[in-house]
């Protein structure tokens, strides 16, 4: 599945029912639908990333629970969730909540610069990745949604290595992860402030760090490589059985 035609990998990523588009989450999006080894597809209402929850109202708490998740990675740091804490917080709702930070530490402490942020997150936070993708390939953990703040570095992360031990061809992955740019345009002056806001870092979150360059992704990829051989090696190492890994692929894959 190399060397897609980038038309088909456009009409992948921009598949009707990519997107669910919900009153107070920006980035809200399915990663069904997707080719995978073995000329397998990605199931759909599967696997669900998002930004935060906190902004949600009634309505989009129902809605949420109407897609029958059973669980719901948080990615967040400690501080960002007292911030702004979930709206599903202490509500019953169905779905199992995990808050699992990748990231160690304060936010305003990482560099400002998404190559670096991306190279500190593999380098130096691989086992609460592991840990929050062998939540997920855990028994009846889907459907599932993982999210951190803006739903695109440490959700899009999470994602990527997924998608690549599923088998989706980097270059899907890659196109998958560039639709945040368009969710998160920084033009939409409202949806930038509540971020800003949400995670503290005021000003220092500019468009940059908003941004989704495909390149990006395929870059942690070949460093995920570059250090263990293979994504599934990187995560072996750091706690995720093979089991788990089949287990995830029974889940997600049709």
């Amino acid at each position: 599945m190399d060397g897609l035609d980038p038309r088909v990998v456009d009409d992948l990523v921009f598949a009707d029912g990519r997107r669910l588009e919900l009153e107070g989450l920006f980035n809200l999006r399915d990663v069904g639908g997707y080719p995978a080894a073995g000329g397998r597809t990605v199931r759909w209402r599967t696997l669900l990333r998002s930004d935060a929850l906190h902004r949600l109202d009634s309505e989009g708490v129902t809605v949420l629970g109407g897609l029958g998740l059973r669980t719901i990675v948080d990615l967040r740091t400690q501080p960002e969730v007292e911030h702004e804490p979930s709206a599903l917080d202490g509500l019953s709702v169905s779905a199992q909540v995990r808050h699992i930070s990748v990231l160690a530490g304060d936010l305003q402490a990482l560099p400002l610069e998404l190559d670096a942020i991306y190279r500190y997150m593999i380098d130096h936070c691989g086992e609460t990745i592991a840990e929050a993708i062998k939540v997920l390939a855990t028994a009846d953990a889907v459907p599932a949604l993982v999210h951190c703040s803006a739903g695109k570095d440490r959700t899009g992360i999470v994602v990527a290595l997924i998608l690549a031990v599923l088998g989706v061809p980097d270059e899907v992955i890659a196109a998958d992860y560039g639709l945040s740019a368009s969710y998160l345009d920084a033009g939409r002056t409202p949806a930038i402030g509540q971020l800003q806001a949400s995670t503290g870092l005021g000003d220092d979150l500019t468009k940059p760090l908003l941004s989704s360059p495909p390149a990006l992704i395929l870059d942690v990829l070949s460093r995920v490589r570059q250090q263990a051989g293979s994504v599934e090696a990187y995560l072996n190492e750091r706690g995720v059985s093979e089991g788990d890994l089949a287990q995830l692929r029974a889940a997600l894959l049709v």
